[in-house]
This record gives structure tokens, sequence and C-alpha cells, in this order.
């Protein structure tokens, strides 16, 4: 499929999306879900807008693929909730290295080796990102409908935190 086609399948009307913590709590919210994908020193990639509702899984390729248009990068970190066969075999399929936290409800799932459990830790940038997004650049409350608008609203965030984290390499 090309990029716009696996677009065009990832719904994004507004609807409910839950969450699920470590420690079992369940939070919900009504509306959207922004998916980045950030480099080394917290620089955004790619944004992609879906519905509340859509795993994260299932934009990883498509994220993957903008991302592989717009910068050449060594290696994909992702969480637990990444591990999949079919992403992994994308990544590598592409010449990059998956570095993947195993999902421990898979069956068998494979530790990881101690160089990627040491990249892995660079995982963290994401969160950053995202937090800085939704502390500092209005992120956490959206006041505008349609998914037009809140992609428009979110993206002057990120292009926020791009210059920002951008002086921050730079100076």
């Amino acid at each position: 499929m090309s990029l716009e086609e696996m677009l065009e399948d990832l719904p994004t009307d507004c609807d409910v999306g839950t969450k699920r913590n470590s420690k079992g709590h369940t939070t919900s919210w009504i509306g959207y879900k922004l998916h980045l994908d950030v480099a080394d020193g917290g620089v955004p990639i790619s944004a992609i807008l879906t519905s509340a509702s859509v795993h994260d899984s299932q934009v990883a390729i498509p994220l993957e693929v903008k991302s592989l248009s717009r910068s050449t990068s060594l290696y994909s970190l992702m969480d637990a909730a990444y591990d999949a066969d079919a992403i992994k075999i994308f990544i590598e399929d592409h010449g990059k290295v998956a570095v993947i936290d195993p999902n421990p409800r898979r069956s068998n799932p494979v530790p990881l080796d101690p160089p990627k459990k040491l990249r892995y830790k660079e995982r963290t940038t994401v969160e950053r990102t995202y937090s800085q997004l939704k502390d500092s650049f209005g992120g956490r409350h959206v006041q505008v409908k349609g998914d037009a608008k809140v992609m428009a609203h979110l993206m002057f965030g990120v292009l926020a935190v791009t210059a920002e984290q951008l002086i921050r390499t730079f100076t």
C-alpha cells in the first residue's frame, strides 16, 4: 500500500480512547490521538492524527513510511505495544534495527540483548517530547472540533517543540 492508502485506512473520527497503566488503572478520554516519530534529541520527524481508540501498533508502519521519506536513522525504538512480527520485519526490511521492548503477554517473549537494551533507554525521549507538547505548547487541552482543526492546533505545538529542541541541540 502507498502511504496515502495507509492513512486513508486509519480512522480519524472523534471517539473514546482508553489506556491502562502498569498498575492496572484505566483512563479514558474523548477525542483523538497524536502519534509521533521522534529523533534523538527530541526532534519530531513525523506525526499522524487518528481516532482516540486506534491502537499505537496500527500506526507504526504508516509512521515509519512517513519518516523514511524525511530522515535517515539506524534504529526504531518502540515500547511493548509495538511488539509484532510485521512491524519488526518492516523495519528490518528497510535497513534499520528494530529495538522493541518485548511484550510480556506474548508467548515466549525474547528479552533484548545488552546493546539493544542500552539503546532502548533513549526511547524516553519520545515521552519527554509528548510531555513538553502537553505541558508547554497546548497539547493537553484542545478546544477545536474536527480532525483537521485538531491536527492544525497540535502541529503548531509540534513546530514549537521542534524549534525549542533544535535550539537546545545547537546552542
